[in-house]
């Protein structure tokens, strides 16, 4: 079982509060009580995920044997690094080290980037679209609770594009209807250990049933932003 960091610093008591929709994402507005993580682990652990993504996206740019998906590929690795970069940034100008607030993720979301590997490149490419998607949409609803930190964080990861990953699924869909059925059941299994990645970002015990009342919104959005995005490449969520 994964130890968390927060596990061994409990956060100051504070509200977290999800943007209405309209603002960033789409979310509802749902206040939190004593769940929001310190700022230290919300931006260590946006960050360590986006060079992850960066590292796994780069890995399929050698063996994918078309010019045109290396290209794609190329573009959504550099998108993901854009954002770690400028997280990177955004840790710096509040005074802290990059790597001291990174370090302690390293591990657990290693392990995560491993569970969420696909054996074939197109459900790796489907892995990042799917997982990255929905802890966009996590970290965006989290974003409200930090002020103007937030607001920086939720222009961050609006910025960039994993359309070109899209692009490749859907074509590959369209020229083998085979891929369909295996992608769906591939996207389907991303969404468990992508939720735990988040539950473990709110709090590091189990809810109480006060407790998953009041999250139940923000991970009703997530399922729906997932659907969606499978919807999108004419997947079954």
């Amino acid at each position: 079982m994964v130890t968390w960091p927060w596990q061994r610093r409990r956060p100051a008591t504070r509200t977290l509060k999800i943007r209405s929709r309209g603002d960033f994402g789409d979310v509802r507005r749902v206040d939190f009580e004593e769940l929001a993580p310190d700022i230290d682990t919300y931006l260590g652990q946006a960050a360590y995920l986006q060079l992850g993504y960066f590292e796994t996206l780069s890995e399929l740019i050698a063996p994918t044997p078309e010019l045109s998906h290396k290209e794609a590929l190329s573009l959504a690795a550099g998108s993901a690094l854009v954002k770690h970069r400028d997280l990177v940034t955004l840790i710096r100008e509040r005074g802290d080290d990059p790597l001291d607030l990174m370090l302690p993720f390293r591990e657990p979301l290693d392990a995560f980037r491993r569970e969420t590997h696909g054996a074939r490149p197109l459900e790796t490419m489907l892995s990042v679209h799917v997982t990255a998607g929905m802890l966009d949409d996590f970290y965006l609803a989290l974003s409200a609770s930090y002020g103007m930190t937030g607001n920086r964080v939720a222009q961050i990861l609006h910025g960039g594009d994993r359309r070109a990953l899209v692009d490749i699924v859907t074509e590959a869909i369209a020229s083998d209807e085979e891929w369909r059925d295996l992608l769906s059941l591939w996207g389907r299994r991303l969404v468990g250990d992508t939720l735990l990645i988040a539950r473990g970002a709110l709090r590091p015990q189990t809810l109480d049933a006060a407790e998953e009342k009041r999250v139940e919104p923000v991970f009703t959005d997530l399922l729906a932003g997932h659907s969606r995005r499978m919807a999108e490449m004419g997947l079954n969520p």
